[in-house]
């Protein structure tokens, strides 16, 4: 179990939110797009990495690698971040924030279950109650970007509409059921990198509401550990 402090927004309100999260999901493979979705597999095939069995498809993984910190450390330069919106059950309601599927992309070339364990998933500290966006979900906005060169990079973009819906999601893990259990955060998927994959010492994310105005964004720094033998 993990503990996470958010600040939630709900009808311009801020309230503090305390979550125990005890289930952590990584749902893949959720595009809507077909040819999107190919695109996404042929990107990782390009790394070495196989088709999943079926999709969407539905990691379950260790709670504790939540993590809000600024910093990450990740063993190697195989690793990188994957911009995702995520569902998070607490205070008796469901709400939304943004994440990063980080995930050492050596490992995922022979088994992507494993990889999704090797590295932490760092998460916003600000979210929103699901309800207030769930009418417009397709109009949020993913954005990513990395560093290269001294740059700030733009690496992932693009809406809400290219991923499936929450509830689908959420139906698809639980039997039918739309409800999400209290104590589970869930990744609701991500979509393709601008250019090929590939590693950065840091990775700042968004989510992008156009509608009611307003940004849930995270950075993070990554920490390389030297791999010995």
């Amino acid at each position: 179990m993990v503990r996470l402090e958010f600040q939630g927004y709900a009808k311009g309100k801020v309230e503090h939110v305390a979550a125990e999260i005890e289930n952590l999901v990584i749902a893949g493979w959720t595009g809507r797009d077909v040819a999107a979705l190919n695109h996404h597999i042929e990107e990782l095939k390009a790394i070495g990495v196989e088709p999943p069995s079926k999709v969407p498809i539905y990691y379950r993984v260790s709670a504790a690698l939540l993590t809000q910190a600024a910093t990450i450390q990740v063993l190697g330069d195989d690793s990188s971040g994957e911009v995702e919106p995520v569902l998070v059950a607490a205070a008796d309601r469901l709400w939304v924030t943004v994440g990063a599927d980080h995930t050492d992309r050596r490992v995922e070339s022979y088994g992507i279950a494993v990889s999704k364990q090797m590295c932490a998933k760092p998460i916003g500290r600000t979210a929103w109650r699901f309800e207030e966006v769930e009418p417009h979900w397709d109009r949020l906005m993913l954005r990513s970007f990395v560093q290269e060169g001294g740059r700030r990079v733009l690496y992932q973009e693009g809406p809400l509409a290219n991923i499936r819906a929450p509830r689908e999601l959420i139906a698809g893990w639980q039997d039918g059921n739309e409800r999400l259990p209290m104590g589970t955060a869930m990744f609701c998927g991500t979509m393709g990198a601008i250019g090929a994959i590939r590693p950065s010492g840091r990775f700042e994310m968004e989510l992008d509401d156009p509608v009611l105005g307003r940004k849930i964004s995270h950075a993070y720094d990554v920490k390389t550990l030297p791999v010995v033998a």
